[in-house]
């Protein structure tokens, strides 16, 4: 960790910044000037314990060597490259890499530069995949209320956080959403699955008949719900959503931009969930949040589809001035070898009992009304103060800051993931903090 202390910047008004409370912010600035593994250093000199894996993305903790190497070096030989007509080679290794690990059947890879890109490109794939099958009267994208798919508009039309959708509009049409799986009545406390609520899957058969299959392009959902609060799905919810997909010809769209690159003990959500969806869009860990870069991955029966016509036309008309980015590519190669040489893939799996022990402890706390967690991801629902609705948690975030913890909030609920190598002291650590901050009864 670097001893350099920067001062705050004296001039804070240009920044517009993205979710963020900006004048509160800008009152009491919390900036970041260093990161090594687990921890931050902010620009007082303390360090921060990162429960969050940055934005759910450091999945291999911070500054590591493999990955900035990587970078460092791709600098240097190959800064840029265009991916429309031509390529580079490491585009085609990562691709190959990634394939390797993604569940069967995957066989495929689009480059995106976010998770929002990623969802985008995926929504493009449903509808012109059944206008390439002669089934452009499927036109239709099914998504989850509570559901948060990134913020353009195609995310923001299937996602269903009011939050993020009341001002924009009307959005894009021939969209609906199936009702979200959280019953805290009935599944409070829960650790992994809940028991109750698999039967929300058949939601969907009830949308299918309102409009009727042949209007339905795609169903999206996230595995595990994230930015909405860390909604576990019920036992044998996906299993039904695959099901009620295959008999009505309708694409199942993973989103696993949170989920995917270990976060649950298994490199992606459908393995660990044995669920077999058509795409995964990816993003955050693809790179260890280093450098900007998403992936959708594809089964060879929608890649092959396109794969028609004379072979000098261009198959399917969509990318990015930055897909497969040289750098970009570096730093995700970095990233697997990473994953690869410590285990970190699959070590949540050994970690999630002694992780949720530490965090169903915290139930005694005053105004802790859930807990839940999977793998190495977790939330507590506190009880909203009245009147004041997402103040308590987000007293909660500033007080977890000043201690030297970082934590996560949406709405009332803290949501937790810290890096993939977090070890048990780590984990002490972090919710020791927590109760401190919990038995305070903010």
């Amino acid at each position: 960790m670097s001893n350099r202390l920067n001062t705050t910047p004296n001039d804070l008004r240009a920044f517009w910044m993205p979710f963020t409370a900006n004048r509160q912010f800008k009152k009491e600035p919390r900036l970041f000037v260093g990161a090594k593994d687990m921890y931050y250093q902010t620009h007082d000199g303390r360090q921060v314990l990162d429960g969050t894996a940055g934005l759910w993305c450091v999945n291999a903790g911070h500054c590591r060597p493999k990955i900035t190497e990587a970078i460092r070096e791709q600098a240097g030989e190959l800064d840029y490259a265009p991916a429309f007509q031509l390529g580079h080679p490491k585009a085609f290794e990562l691709a190959n890499r990634l394939v390797d690990i993604a569940p069967e059947g995957m066989d495929h890879v689009l480059y995106t530069n976010s998770g929002s890109e990623s969802v985008e490109t995926a929504l493009k794939v449903a509808l012109a995949y059944h206008r390439v099958k002669g089934n452009g009267s499927r036109f239709r994208l099914i998504g989850r209320e509570r559901g948060y798919h990134g913020v353009n508009f195609g995310g923001i039309s299937v996602g269903g956080i009011v939050s993020n959708r009341k001002m924009f509009g009307t959005l894009l049409t021939g969209v609906d959403h199936m009702p979200h799986t959280h019953q805290p009545g009935k599944n409070a406390f829960t650790r992994g699955q809940p028991e109750h609520g698999g039967d929300l899957a058949t939601e969907l058969e009830r949308i299918v008949t309102l409009h009727d299959a042949s209007t339905i392009a795609a169903v999206i959902v996230e595995p595990i719900a994230g930015s909405t609060g860390v909604l576990i799905p019920p036992k044998g919810y996906l299993q039904k959503l695959r099901e009620i997909c295959t008999k009505h010809g309708i694409l199942l769209i993973f989103d696993e931009v949170i989920t995917g690159f270990g976060r649950l003990g298994a490199p992606f959500a459908a393995q660990y969930y044995d669920v077999k969806p058509d795409m995964i869009t990816t993003a955050k860990g693809l790179t260890n949040g280093v450098i900007p870069m998403g992936a959708v991955f594809v089964t060879s029966e929608i890649h092959d589809a396109f794969m028609s016509g004379p072979e000098h036309m261009i198959e399917f008309f969509h990318g990015y001035t930055y897909s497969g980015n040289p750098i970009a590519c570096a730093a995700a190669l970095g990233t697997l070898d990473t994953y690869k040489e410590e285990g970190l893939l699959t070590r949540a799996a050994e970690l999630s009992d002694y992780w949720a022990d530490a965090l169903h402890s915290l139930k005694d706390c005053p105004n802790v009304i859930d807990i839940r967690n999977t793998g190495l991801i977790g939330a507590i629902e506190l009880d909203p103060i009245a009147g004041e609705p997402t103040k308590r948690a987000f007293t909660a975030f500033l007080k977890a800051y000043e201690k030297g913890l970082l934590i996560r909030t949406t709405g009332d609920i803290i949501a937790l993931s810290p890096p993939l190598i977090i070890e048990k002291h780590h984990i002490d650590e972090l919710f020791g903090k927590l109760r401190e901050i919990l038995q305070k009864n903010i």
